[in-house]
């Protein structure tokens, strides 16, 4: 099962690319004293360009449901039993500025355990760091491997800070951005300030991208392709080509490039409330892939529906909208709406057709401990009629397909709470309730108890 990737910590940081000229500049030098840190402060310098960089990062997440009412139980059912599971990632990142403006950056993954019910049962998934091809020993998998090449357009400077997937330096407000080759389209898509990494942030799925986007992605969240991005100081236009996998949530990526691809665009438009920043993504996306259709399963007498019978070569395409605002020191908010067509099949990362998410993120500086973050989030899913009767029909899904279905929006609570522990290192408590999992009102509600330990260098 892909899920939204583990984007770099330049994803999730609201003040990416405009960092103090003294934070980059200490970033840049692998942390340099505090009287490095004055003296940028009186007389802000050039930033110093990294010529490399390393880091690594290990997340540990432990997460449990009890019993639950159900009234049956099909192949893609959460556990009404009960359940307990535990992932592990471990991630070394390596990069190298290659001439000027372009930059290599490899990310080695090691990765280890399950999700709940081996990530089934649930849209609104718990555990961001699960897969659906879990392992009981580590395994390793080169994640990313790409060459991103800036070109400035002259005009105001920033900062870049030090980070697993940038090197510290300087480029213009104003530019052009390529990257190539394997990397996660959550890399540079459908990125929020205050939901996006479930690594330090909100961990279920629906927080950390729209659910309704079939986003280009292998089982582990990683494909290749190419991206482009104007960058202009109150707004940005981007746009993806990738690959897609041959069969539904499948490893194997199709050879057949030009019938077989996903392309999706965004547009951001960034702005200040009384020095506030906020901004608003506006996403649409079009897959082309070897795909069933609902209705031709639905016409097929064969049940269970079999979507695959009726595979062929089809368009998918859906939009996203995407909102950030800080509205206070150190108190975000956040929405992601999602809409797809919902009539051919979910080929990559949920079957969500309809999809609104709303939170709030709080620093902890009001009760002293300005390193720890509170959030809090719902979300409600929905799928199209036509989708609804697949899965009445005994029809299973990437991660529905209770064998029958009495249908009802599927709705999701999440609230953390992250400890800064020291320096790097956190730990977070976490609690997330589902009502009518995987769309059945006949199954749940369900509480899902987690802890998780990151830290990184």
């Amino acid at each position: 099962m892909t899920k939204p990737p583990n984007v770099g910590r330049r994803d999730w940081r609201p003040w990416r690319g405009v960092a103090p000229a003294w934070v980059a500049a200490t970033l840049a030098t692998g942390g340099a004293a505090s009287r490095a840190q004055d003296a940028a402060v009186a007389a802000p310098a050039k930033v110093a360009e990294q010529s490399w960089n390393w880091h690594v990062q290990n997340t540990d997440i432990v997460q449990g449901n009890p019993d639950f009412p159900a009234q049956y139980s099909g192949p893609n059912s959460l556990d009404s039993k009960g359940d307990l599971r535990e992932t592990v990632s471990l991630d070394l990142y390596l990069g190298a500025r290659l001439w000027r403006g372009a930059e290599a950056h490899a990310d080695g993954l090691m990765w280890q355990g399950f999700g709940l019910s081996d990530t089934r049962g649930a849209e609104a998934f718990p555990n961001g760091e699960a897969f659906r091809v879990g392992t009981d020993v580590p395994n390793v998998n080169l994640a990313r491997l790409f060459v991103r090449q800036t070109i400035g357009l002259g005009g105001e400077e920033e900062s870049v800070e030090d980070d697993p997937l940038w090197l510290a330096g300087r480029r213009d407000v104003s530019r052009v951005t390529l990257t190539a080759g394997r990397m996660s389209a959550k890399d540079v898509f459908d990125n929020n300030a205050y939901a996006n990494d479930p690594r330090t942030q909100f961990m279920n799925w629906a927080f950390m991208a729209n659910e309704t986007w079939d986003y280009p992605a292998d089982p582990l969240g990683y494909i290749s392709g190419f991206a482009a991005e104007l960058n202009q100081p109150a707004w940005a236009l981007r746009y993806g080509l990738y690959q897609v996998p041959e069969g539904a949530n499948g490893a194997a990526l199709d050879p057949h490039f030009l019938k077989a691809w996903g392309m999706v665009t965004e547009f951001e438009r960034r702005w200040s409330v009384q020095e506030h920043p906020g901004a608003v993504r506006g996403l649409a996306y079009l897959n082309h892939a070897d795909m069933g259709s609902y209705q031709l399963a639905l016409d097929n007498p064969t049940r269970p529906a079999d979507i695959k019978a009726t595979r062929t070569y089809r368009f998918k395409y859906g939009f996203g909208l995407n909102f950030e605002q800080e509205v206070a020191t150190n108190i975000g908010v956040f929405s992601r709406l999602g809409w797809s067509e919902g009539e051919h099949e979910a080929w990559v990362f949920t079957d969500v057709d309809r999809t609104a998410t709303a939170g709030v993120s709080i620093k902890g500086a009001a009760w002293l401990r300005p390193e720890d973050t509170l959030g809090v989030a719902g979300v409600l899913n929905a799928i199209s009629h036509v989708h609804q009767e697949f899965f009445e029909a005994g029809g299973t899904g990437i991660l529905a397909g209770d064998g029958a279905l009495n249908y009802g929006w599927e709705e999701a609570l999440e609230t953390y709470y992250s400890f800064h522990i020291w320096k790097t290192i956190q730990a977070t408590l976490d609690y997330q309730y589902i009502t009518h999992p995987a769309f059945n009102r006949d199954r749940g509600p369900v509480s899902i108890f987690g802890a998780r330990l990151h830290w990184e260098l």
